[in-house]
């Protein structure tokens, strides 16, 4: 029996994570389990960024959140190491993106707290047992994502657009998608958006501003859902003089149940 094979699904994740065997998108991977966007602040900043969250609760459900300078969050992982157990991260100064790694271990303080914001790619889970297409998945490329013109709800020096990701659909399964991720308001709960992107201040549906472009095939609707990436956003600009995050795609796999978020 292989190693993967003796643990659960989602520490084997991590682990292959760890190992930098693994760097690449997370969708459908270590199916049944939470996955989860990241932002790790300064303490100074923690509690202006919880704040955020919490009155902006559709982009930034949080699942964990970290003691000051502790890399493990054991609330939502066996043996979790935060500071390398992501596929791939983001290393941010003033507000730019300074380095793209599979490990922060290097650049890791005291100080940092770690926020773990609830993902999109778990309601997907629900989606294909009902026999939804999502597309970045069939066509294994990453989950296309927008800023978009909807403001976010200030806090401290915490503000910025919302951050939306797309899948196209027909009308009768956005309307089945609608009901189900309804239950799960833990990762994003139901769509902001369905239809014309140029409504909520998105150019071009094929020009994403994170992940991939992604078919849409003739009689589909592109259906919008909030985006954990949205702290990046915000990062951007309240221009934080240290900011770790994950790369858009690559999340935090949890070893909390998808099933246990349902509301019904």
């Amino acid at each position: 029996m292989s190693a993967s094979a003796a643990v659960p699904a989602s520490v084997a994740a991590r682990l292959q994570a760890r190992s930098g065997a693994f760097t690449g998108p997370t969708a459908n991977l270590a199916p049944g389990h939470v996955q989860a966007n990241l932002a790790i602040l300064p303490r100074e900043l923690a509690n202006d960024f919880l704040l955020f969250c919490q009155r902006n609760p559709k982009p930034c459900p949080l699942v964990g959140v970290s003691e000051a300078g502790n890399p493990r969050l054991p609330s939502i992982g066996e043996d979790l190491d935060i500071r390398s157990d992501v596929p791939r991260y983001r290393v941010w100064r003033d507000g730019e993106v300074v380095e793209e790694c599979t490990d922060v271990s290097h650049v890791w303080r005291d100080d940092l707290v770690s926020f773990a914001i609830g993902c999109s790619f778990s309601f997907e889970e629900a989606l294909l047992a009902a026999g939804i297409d999502i597309r970045h998945i069939s066509a294994g490329s990453n989950v296309p994502m927008f800023r978009t013109s909807i403001p976010t709800v200030p806090a401290g020096r915490f503000s910025g657009p919302l951050v939306v990701s797309m899948r196209p659909m027909k009308a009768a399964d956005a309307i089945r998608a609608i009901q189900i991720t309804s239950r799960f308001p833990s990762v994003h709960g139901a769509p902001v958006h369905l239809g014309d992107p140029a409504q909520i201040g998105i150019r071009d549906v094929m020009a994403p501003d994170y992940g991939d472009a992604v078919e849409i095939r003739a009689g589909e609707i592109p259906v919008f859902w909030a985006c954990g990436v949205t702290p990046q956003s915000v990062v951007a600009a309240a221009r934080p003089s240290f900011c770790i995050t994950h790369a858009p795609g690559h999340m935090l796999v949890t070893d909390l149940k998808n099933a246990d978020l349902a509301l019904f």
